[in-house]
């Protein structure tokens, strides 16, 4: 199986910046696609930003300008650089990737335990 393992959250003030980190770890034969994903009480899960294994990448409207994702293919490490951070960017911020594990035939979504980000004065 693949284990993604999050880090990076926290409290910033608004106007602020964080960087997230998620490396994929496991039984890994690939890793496709790597993303972020966040959920805000009350809200439903959205994405946030997306990679794939050659590069593109998409992001959500509310981000665009202010969010950057990028990845090390050779560390299975997906990043979210965001900066000027808004009190509505509140949420925990999950890792998700499309990836096969070497016991699989067919790749997989993954998800990593999520980590905290609180945007407050």
């Amino acid at each position: 199986q693949v284990q993604l393992v999050e880090s990076g959250g926290g409290l910033v003030q608004p106007g602020g910046s964080l960087r997230l980190s998620c490396a994929a770890s496991g039984n890994i034969f690939s890793v496709y696609a790597m993303g972020w994903y966040r959920q805000a009480p009350g809200k439903e899960r959205e994405l946030v930003a997306v990679i794939s294994s050659g590069g593109s990448t998409a992001y959500a409207d509310s981000v665009k300008g202010r969010f950057t994702i990028s990845r090390d293919n050779a560390k299975n490490t997906v990043y979210l650089q965001m900066n000027t951070l808004k009190p509505e960017d509140t949420a925990v911020y999950y890792c998700h990737s499309h990836a096969r594990s070497r016991s699989d035939f067919n790749p997989k979504d993954y998800w990593g335990q999520g980590t905290q980000v609180t945007v407050s004065p």
